[in-house]
């Protein structure tokens, strides 16, 4: 991970959607339609309808900024457009495929959703993270519809630490 993140040409907005798109652990939608808006310091708060799983839910998913992430935002927003972090070539965002041609270009079997695996594995041989926190840093849910009625934690808190260790893991390959 920390070889193929130093790659990434901070020149190119779909390198650094790519780069935030491994530093959070969130699908491509949500990625590509982050709005400036929806960033606040260390705290990105994405909405519902960029969410998988959540077509016509209203809640949206707070997801913690490492340094690392919050400087890959800072570095990207200059060349926001319309509000979009990661504009398209005309209008709207970067389209869904452009991270996975950049991948396919350099021949690899991989693509980004698979970045969702290596944060998973990563924290499951390389932390303590409880299974709960571990599957809600990858906006997973961790329970039935009864036990989430009376468990409404984002275990955001405890997801900080973890997503910090992470930017450093593939940043500096600590």
């Amino acid at each position: 991970m920390p070889a193929f993140y130093a790659s990434l040409d901070e020149a190119l907005l779909s390198h650094l959607a790519l780069k935030l798109l491994i530093l959070t652990g969130l699908r491509s939608a949500a990625v590509r339609h982050a709005r400036l808006d929806d960033i606040e310091g260390d705290l990105w708060t994405v909405p519902a309808a960029h969410l998988k799983g959540r077509k016509g839910a209203t809640a949206p998913f707070r997801v913690p900024l490492a340094g690392e992430a919050q400087r890959v935002i800072a570095t990207a927003a200059p060349l926001a457009r319309d509000g979009f972090l990661f504009p398209g070539s005309r209008t709207g965002v970067i389209s869904d495929t452009t991270m996975s041609r950049m991948m396919e270009r350099r021949r690899m079997a991989a693509r980004p959703h698979g970045f969702r695996s290596s944060l998973r594995t990563w924290l499951a041989e390389e932390t303590a993270a409880p299974w709960e926190v571990a599957e809600t840093v990858l906006q997973h849910q961790t329970a039935g519809k009864v036990a989430r009625a009376y468990q409404r934690s984002d275990h955001l808190d405890l997801r900080r630490p973890l997503m910090a260790c992470w930017a450093d893991h593939c940043a500096k390959g600590g």
